[in-house]
């Protein structure tokens, strides 16, 4: 099964969901905002993307601006960020297979799909 991690307020999270649809595979959303990620998911999902906890924050949020930027934080602390502020994680993500990309250029998609 297909998992998506969704904003429906963000384009390219409506972008990827729309693909999705057009595929006819089955898929399940994530609204991640209403139900974050706990610490060990997100650790999980970083796994599976091959990323460091940093690499997965927007760092143009208001919110990361105003608390963390310039900051030195630990990978622990990044997490931490995340799962306290859910909006702060880059999206859409796509999993499939134990696999995950982050699914902002559409063009990765039918590769990893």
């Amino acid at each position: 099964m297909i998992q998506i991690y969704h904003n429906p307020r963000c384009g390219k999270s409506r972008n990827a969901l729309a693909f999705l649809e057009q595929s006819k595979q089955n898929y399940e959303i994530i609204q991640y905002l209403n139900n974050p990620p706990t610490e060990a998911q997100l650790v999980a999902l970083l796994k599976m993307l091959s990323l460091k906890p940093i690499e997965l924050v927007r760092q143009k949020e208001k919110i990361w601006i105003e608390n963390f930027k310039n900051k030195t934080l630990t990978d622990t602390e990044v997490i931490k960020a995340l799962v306290t502020y859910p909006i702060l994680i880059e999206r859409p993500i796509v999993i499939k297979n134990g696999k995950a990309i982050i699914a902002r250029d559409l063009d990765k998609l039918p590769c990893f799909i």
